[in-house]
């Protein structure tokens, strides 16, 4: 497990183990993979579709369990915890970006930022500070007030990126997350992604087609008979 920054990595992977049964048929989508994510590192998950990207990501955010293996989020096994625990660390320390902005149409974009920190029980005017410097940040300070169709689609990635980072968690799991854009906008919103990056040392896994972002991110992997490979 090679180093990053920091001591510990803020996800780890060890010997994850997926099976998914489909009539007769026992599917093997991961089989001892490992991954190791720090703080204030990009990663890229690129591997054709069907490899269990989406699998490893559902795992990395205690969405989904392994068969078998464990999962660490900052240095904590999770495998024994409870589900209302797993479910209080995806609060405070998971944020997930999806390749649909999954806003809630009826809600505006200050509002639709200010839930998760609502939900963990922050106060109303702690939510709204937050959630109105994080869409400055992105520079979607004069939209606000906007809803969900009231924006294109590269805006309305943008306040989902601001809602998954709004209760600064360690870690950043996106979903293909441009790849319903075109290429300028995808390009717009992946600057946003890196950029915050930067500025909050979130260690963030994104798993994409896109090769052209891939190679712009500190580390490239794949999966391969249900491994994790370093492609650099």
């Amino acid at each position: 497990m090679a180093q990053g920054a920091g001591d510990v990595p803020v996800v780890y992977l060890h010997d994850i183990k997926r099976q998914y049964v489909q009539g007769e048929t026992t599917l093997t989508i991961l089989d001892g993979a490992k991954l190791a994510l720090w703080a204030g590192q990009s990663v890229a998950l690129v591997a054709p579709s069907g490899s269990g990207k989406s699998t490893l990501l559902h795992i990395a955010g205690l969405l989904e369990s392994p068969d078998d293996g464990e999962v660490y989020v900052g240095g904590t096994a999770t495998s024994g915890l409870s589900d209302v625990e797993r479910t209080q660390i995806r609060r405070t320390d998971i944020g997930f970006v999806y390749q649909s902005h999954r806003l809630l149409p009826e809600f505006t974009a200050l509002e639709n930022v200010m839930l998760p920190q609502m939900i963990r029980g922050l106060k109303r005017s702690e939510t709204v500070k937050r959630a109105t410097e994080i869409l400055a940040y992105l520079g979607l300070g004069d939209r606000i007030k906007h809803r969900p169709a009231e924006l294109s689609g590269g805006e309305q990635q943008r306040v989902a990126i601001a809602r998954a980072v709004a209760n600064a968690p360690k870690v950043l799991l996106a979903d293909e997350p441009t790849g319903n854009l075109d290429p300028h906008t995808a390009d717009h919103v992946f600057r946003a992604l890196m950029q915050l990056v930067k500025a909050t040392q979130v260690g963030m896994l994104i798993a994409t087609h896109n090769m052209e972002l891939a190679g712009r991110m500190d580390r490239r992997v794949s999966l391969e008979a249900g491994r994790v490979i370093e492609l650099d």
